[in-house]
């Protein structure tokens, strides 16, 4: 951000029941996803004008994110976790993403714990769309 100090933003807990996995029944029944996120942005004008516009507005990445996992299908989260950094990159006010998305009860036969997936991106990389 033209030399600017970057500051991180956190947002954890997004919760959102979707239709991502591999299997058969994932796709029909679905299940529980929580992302977290860390974003990469210059905070300091916010910080000094106090105004809202000035600033990344996190509710509307939280929406579009739980709308993007009730609506979008993948065979895999390796897919869904990469469309999840492009909607956070897209207002180009964010200069890096880090992204964790976690099945919370993955298919799994005798195991009971989570599944996550962390990757890291910025808009100096190019991602591929989806």
């Amino acid at each position: 951000m033209n030399g600017s100090a970057l500051d991180t933003l956190n947002i954890t807990g997004i919760r959102a029941y979707g239709y991502v996995g591999f299997l058969p029944e994932e796709q029909i029944l679905g299940q529980w996803y929580e992302v977290d996120l860390t974003l990469w942005l210059d905070s300091s004008k916010a910080g000094k004008s106090d105004r809202l516009e000035d600033t990344y507005d996190y509710r509307v990445i939280i929406q579009s994110v739980q709308e993007l996992i009730r609506t979008e299908r993948f065979k895999l989260i390796e897919t869904l976790t990469e469309a999840i950094a492009q909607i956070v990159l897209q207002p180009k006010t964010v200069e890096q993403v880090r992204v964790r998305l976690t099945k919370v009860s993955p298919p799994i036969a005798d195991f009971s714990g989570k599944v996550s997936l962390e990757i890291t991106r910025s808009i100096s990389s190019s991602c591929m769309p989806i």
